[in-house]
């Protein structure tokens, strides 16, 4: 009986909805970025230390949200923007600044489906008028 409840027990503690921002992050974000936020090598995929620009208007905010990788992950709006939010404080800490305003499941969702053809060339036009 013993062992019937500890295995109910890590069942329920590898369920995807008891999960934290970092845990998801290694689930869903390791395919194109290492656990350092860097790129997995020979991946043309930008680092994730490099964010704090986007940040500075609105288009550079619905960017991060609408990268395939990102928006058609299976995390629902909420642990999305949450993973977002960590991404941000963990891998530009020193960058985002004070005023930095995390982001919404509301911000999420508004934006989520609106999936970018072009990434790499949507982020250089963002980066190129700033």
């Amino acid at each position: 009986m013993l062992r019937v409840f500890w295995a109910a027990a890590l069942l329920a503690a590898a369920s995807p909805s008891f999960s934290d921002p970092h845990t998801d992050y290694l689930l869903y974000c390791r395919g194109c970025h290492l656990h350092t936020g860097e790129a997995v090598p020979d991946a043309n995929i930008p680092s994730l230390h490099e964010l704090a620009p986007l940040l500075a208007t609105q288009e550079g905010r619905d960017y991060l949200i609408r990268v395939p990788g990102v928006s058609q992950s299976g995390m629902n709006d909420e642990r999305l923007a949450a993973v977002l939010n960590w991404v941000l404080t963990a891998f530009n800490k020193d960058t985002v600044g004070d005023g930095f305003r995390r982001f919404t499941a509301e911000e999420v969702r508004r934006v989520r489906d609106k999936i970018l053809v072009d990434p790499l060339k949507a982020r250089e036009e963002i980066l190129a008028v700033q």
